[in-house]
């Protein structure tokens, strides 16, 4: 499949904007936007999700697309910077006049991104923002198809620690991000004191930096600790630097962390190392959604030259077209114009449809969102070892509100 890529140039620093089609492309669209960390430490789910999105735009118009007239969806790469991204959202939003805007995906940039949004009157959703309070605090345009941190921590510790007989770990996070530095400064600490499992530097966290290539003066400290787990808490690019650095010396511990590890570069790093991780959707799922989600992208982002060539769908490529599915299922259903003079009007209807909406068939199972703007969806424990992910558990971030 090709790409339209625009590559935009800003103040030195190169960005790359990817078009899913040229904007002459129809005389009648429906536009929405996306902003994916296609460069940077994310890129490996930058570019994913964008495979995942020009698949399901081409679903749409191959079935006579929205109210017939083209879906059309302009993808920008913010590279994980938060300036970046806010600067996407401007461009999708004044500039490209596009509906509603997927993304952006870190918490980073979330932080800058979601007040921006909310100031430009334009939904936003996150596909991977995960650290507490993000789109309560910017309500009532920003929204988050991910589960927060605290409510997924709750529930794997404790078949972590049952699972692998932890007494004691030792805590490792990246201290310049900001969902890393969430949960393993603030929540990992709390649920671990709330079932008795004791933190070995708890007085003194092992931190490292977004970037680092050398952590073996860290891990040299978790082993000289003793602990009986560590909890890891970094995205996967970084998490792999982690991983590597503890075979090395030999530290077969088993690894929990957040949803910042689901990728299938950590099926990599170790094999060995049971490495344990919250994640909504993967796609070992034995439900007729996820395989036929599995079986349609999985040689799609394989025959990306840029991307593993073992690559599967994530919960990210998932929580993304799950997104873009509720914004084409949002304008049909209020019977958006794609109008000029519409689009304050078809922006506002996007917003309640997204507010209102509680039967949703997402892949993993029905999905609403809260007042808090997280969505209210099935979730999975998953342990990676021998170089696969396996469902261990499953259950709602709301109790009893998921069904399938």
């Amino acid at each position: 499949m090709e790409f339209n890529k625009m590559m935009l140039a800003r103040s030195g620093a190169a960005a790359l904007a990817i078009t899913l089609a040229s904007s002459a492309a129809y005389a009648d669209t429906i536009r929405f936007g996306a902003v994916v960390p296609a460069s940077g430490p994310f890129a490996e789910w930058g570019r994913a999700n964008t495979v995942a999105l020009k698949m399901l735009e081409k679903e749409v118009n191959d079935a006579g697309g929205i109210n017939g007239e083209k879906l059309e969806i302009s993808i920008y790469d913010d590279g994980a910077k938060p300036g970046q991204a806010a600067s996407m959202i401007r461009k999708l939003t004044d500039d490209d006049k596009v509906l509603a805007i997927a993304g952006p995906a870190t918490s980073s940039a979330a932080e800058v991104a979601f007040p921006l949004a909310n100031q430009l009157g334009i939904v936003a959703v996150s596909q991977n923002s995960s650290k507490p309070g993000l789109a309560a605090s910017n309500r009532p345009w920003a929204f988050r198809n991910t589960v927060d941190e605290a409510k997924l921590a709750n529930v794997t510790l404790p078949w972590f620690v049952e699972t692998y007989g932890v007494k004691k770990v030792a805590i490792i996070y990246d201290a310049k991000d900001a969902t890393a530095t969430a949960v393993g400064s603030s929540i990992f600490p709390k649920v671990l004191e709330a079932n008795d499992i004791d933190v070995v530097d708890g007085a003194s966290p092992i931190t490292f930096n977004t970037g680092d290539l050398d952590v073996s003066a860290q891990v040299t400290k978790i082993r000289a600790m003793a602990p009986d787990a560590v909890i890891l808490s970094a995205d996967y690019s970084q998490a792999i630097t982690v991983l590597r650095e503890m075979r090395r010396q030999g530290v077969k511990l088993p690894v929990l962390g957040s949803t910042q590890l689901i990728s299938s570069a950590i099926l990599a790093a170790d094999p060995e190392i049971p490495v344990v991780a919250p994640t909504t959707f993967f796609a070992g799922l034995d439900t007729p959604a996820v395989q036929d989600f599995t079986a349609k992208l999985t040689p799609l982002l394989r025959a990306q030259k840029n991307l593993p060539d073992t690559i599967e769908p994530s919960q990210f490529d998932a929580n993304i077209y799950e997104i873009m599915s509720l914004f084409v299922e949002a304008a049909k259903s209020a019977k958006i114009t794609g109008k000029p003079e519409d689009l304050a009007s078809d922006r506002e209807k996007i917003r309640d449809y997204m507010a209102s909406e509680h039967d949703f068939s997402g892949l993993g199972g029905k999905i609403s969102f809260g007042e808090d703007g997280d969505a209210v969806k099935s979730f999975f424990i998953v342990e990676a070892k021998d170089g696969a992910w396996t469902a261990k558990d499953t259950a709602c971030s709301a109790e009893g509100a998921c069904s399938q």
